[in-house]
């Protein structure tokens, strides 16, 4: 008989990580008697044995888990001695309200490239191998606990030799849900081979793979991108690519120590990139941009569509049409997508929960998620404290929702942005799905204060819920706290494109004080006249103009416009008709670039700044004067940077460069002001506009230069992506809602 008995249970992604397999083998070893099993608060083993070896075994199981687990919370208790001296492997329990961490889905793993790409491997050429170590999770399941009758694989009953390994506690597929070989799984439409053979003959396919469809194409097949570009009806936004190997990344990029490891993690991103010149690749993969979105192959399809193929790189974007969710479901694929693809290979695995492919950058030597989707949905954050349930809906661009249950905050996966009925509804199915795996029920929803969002509108019908406005800039801030676990009050600057204010204002260019509980506008960006709503945006010449007639007066021009539409626009300003006030850093970006003569309209969100990064020449250190205001909030007035801009006979490059710098300069001026008034020395960076590299460089620099503390998004996008654990942090502190 034992001397003793532990129950040890645990908190956070023990669940299709091998865990169970990995405690079996622990206690095997070490000749202990007992159980586990998963259970819908996470794992619960019992062990029995001498002291010493119980001891011996907690500490593996706390120091040395299996690679993909994350142990939140571990509690050991000891309990009665009942004489076992085996040790099974019991069925999952449920148990009402619980929940477990869900895993996100994982890259392939060596192992199964190995066996996939062997010849003399049962599994050769098998497009869905994987094992504990990887493969597909949150696309997959339906509920906890994570077993098999629970994910789409259900539809799937495993072969002899499957089962076999399935039931082997010493095989790396023990247990491992989607586990399936050629004879009793997951099948293709058709053979790589011809995928392949369209690829290389200039063909653009509908490819379904873990998350969604893809549209892809041989990237460097000119023709070929040009036609997707043209269905897909994407005139200049990049598109990413996937290449065979991180050589062939190498062989296009600047690929850093950093960044090769970014691309080679579980999470498999895509990868922002600085490419190499001369461009290796078409103009029209990432027109007018010197970096490239780069990502390696992540699933068994992805590898096996590059063995012995002609290409080393693939065009591999969202398989929708422009702003419009990515496509899960054959039926759907061949409706929506059958006047951009010219084939399609598809397969019978059903996806759960659609997923972008995530994008990151490295700056500092750390990778800093632009977009939070596949890899990384939905591992959860912790928020440091016991909160609520609750919903924060997030904001209209770049849509994510947040959910919080207990210390977590659950940022949902990208959306896309929440501008029709068809995006909506992917909002609407994510939040079902996370409610339902996070057994949360939302006591208070917290929403931006735009009132014509459609993530507002949503948070104000839920009846029945205390619904918490928060604003957006002030999100901004929180989840760049939230992200840190910081507490009390920070200085905090978010630049951004459009964010509704306290005054009716467009807000984006904006330095707050800033607590969960609350904030103060301490400065912003001078207020200018901006003529034409959404049509400000798409035709950039307008905030140009609005900044030339706020510098020059009522009479102000601007070149390269016809005067006609020049005059309507002046009619506008002067009138104040279907024109707002906006304090907005982006707007600045636009403004500029259009005075500088680099683009006066865009196709897309944010690519007149894009471009005007991107010729920024990179050693100039010069920079324009500008002014700071007022005596409460300080408005930081640019206008001598557009009179100087007009005068510098210095080319467009140049030009841009110093109005990176001067932004930079004027941004620490402000912090280190607060800070002398305040004694705050925390300043926290956020906003779409900080996605930008040189910006957030040369600004980072500026602030420590004055012994700030800078704290910036890694983990969390530093655009409306991260908005909504803002909008939760906040909205937990609200001391006027009664939970």
């Amino acid at each position: 008989m034992g001397e003793a008995r532990l129950r040890i249970q645990l908190r956070g992604i023990v669940q299709g990580v091998g865990f169970r397999p990995f405690v079996h083998r622990l206690a095997e070893e070490r000749q202990l008697g007992g159980w586990v099993l998963n259970s819908s608060a996470g794992l619960v083993t019992e062990v029995e044995g001498s002291r010493a070896t119980l001891e011996s075994f907690v500490e593996a199981v706390r120091h040395d888990p299996p690679p993909l687990a994350w142990i939140q919370e571990m509690q050991v208790s000891e309990v009665a001695a009942l004489g076992e001296t085996a040790f099974v492997i019991r069925q999952s329990l449920a148990s009402t309200g619980e929940f477990a961490l869900i895993s996100p889905d994982v890259a392939t793993c060596a192992d199964c490239v190995a066996d996939f790409t062997g010849a003399a491997n049962r599994r050769y050429g098998y497009a869905f191998t994987n094992c504990t170590n990887c493969g597909p999770r949150y696309t997959i399941i339906r509920d906890i606990p994570y077993d098999r009758p629970k994910t789409t694989m259900a539809a799937f009953r495993m072969c002899p030799a499957c089962q076999a390994e399935y039931e082997d506690p010493r095989d790396r597929r023990f247990h491992a849900q989607p586990n399936a070989c050629a004879d009793c799984g997951p099948s293709l439409s058709a053979a790589v081979e011809e995928a392949r053979r369209r690829l290389a003959s200039g063909e653009v396919l509908a490819i379904k793979g873990l998350g969604g469809f893809h549209l892809a194409c041989d990237a460097r097949n000119q023709e070929a991108v040009e036609r997707l570009r043209a269905r897909k009806r994407r005139s200049d936004k990049p598109f990413a690519v996937m290449v065979r190997d991180l050589a062939a990344a190498a062989a296009l990029c600047h690929v850093s120590e950093a960044e090769q490891e970014a691309l080679s993690s579980t999470r498999s991103p895509i990868v922002i990139l600085r490419r190499i010149e001369p461009v290796a690749l078409p103009h029209a993969i990432a027109p007018g941009n010197r970096t490239l979105g780069v990502m390696l192959p992540y699933t068994p399809l992805h590898h096996l569509l590059f063995v012995d193929a002609p290409y080393d790189a693939l065009v591999m974007t969202s398989g929708n049409l422009s702003e419009e969710p990515i496509v899960v479901d054959n039926v759907e694929a061949r409706q929506r997508l059958s006047q951009t693809a010219d084939w399609f290979l598809t397969h019978d695995r059903d996806i759960y929960m659609r997923t972008d492919d995530s994008v990151v950058r490295v700056f500092e030597g750390r990778e800093r998620v632009m977009r939070r989707s596949r890899g990384y949905a939905p591992q959860t954050l912790d928020l440091g404290r016991e909160v609520p349930e609750l919903l924060a809906c997030g904001g209209e661009l770049k849509n994510a929702f947040c959910l919080t249950k207990g210390r977590h905050a659950i940022l949902s996966q990208h959306i896309g942005d929440l501008e029709n009925y068809e995006t909506l509804e992917f909002f609407e199915e994510t939040l079902r799905n996370l409610k339902k795996l996070f057994r949360v029920e939302p006591r208070a929803v917290a929403h931006d204060l735009h009132p014509q969002y459609l993530s507002t509108k949503y948070a104000l019908e839920r009846t029945g819920l205390p619904a918490v406005g928060v604003q957006h800039h002030h999100a901004h801030i929180a989840s760049c706290m939230a992200e840190h676990s910081l507490s009390g009050e920070v200085i905090g600057v978010a630049f951004d494109g459009t964010g509704y204010g306290t005054d009716g204002a467009i807000w984006g260019g904006e330095f707050l004080v800033a607590s969960y509980a609350g904030f103060t506008r301490r400065a912003h960006l001078r207020y200018v006249p901006l003529a034409g709503g959404d049509a400000a945006v798409r035709e950039n010449w307008r905030a140009a103009l609005g900044y030339l007639t706020d510098t020059f007066g009522a009479d102000a021009s601007i070149d390269g416009v016809a005067e006609e539409r020049v005059r309507v626009v002046r009619r506008m300003i002067a009138t104040g008709l279907n024109t707002v006030p906006t304090s907005s850093c982006g707007r600045l970006f636009d403004a500029v670039s259009a005075i500088v003569g680099l683009r006066r309209e865009v196709t897309f969100e944010g690519q007149a700044a894009i471009e005007l990064e991107m010729i920024a020449q990179s050693d100039e250190p010069g920079r324009y004067d500008f002014a700071i205001e007022g005596d409460g909030p300080w408005q930081v007035d640019f206008r001598p940077l557009v009179v100087e801009i007009l005068r510098d006979p210095a080319a467009a490059p140049v030009k841009a460069a110093k109005f990176h710098n001067t932004l930079a300069e004027a941004t620490a001026e402000v912090c280190l002001r607060i800070a002398r008034e305040t004694a705050l020395r925390r300043v926290c960076l956020s906003g779409g506009t900080f996605q930008n590299m040189r910006l957030l460089g040369t600004t980072a620099a500026a602030l420590r230069r004055n012994e700030l503390e800078v704290y910036l998004h890694a983990r969390v996008p530093p655009n409306d992506g991260g908005i909504a654990l803002g909008q939760a942090a906040i909205a937990a502190a609200a001391g006027n809602i009664n939970f």
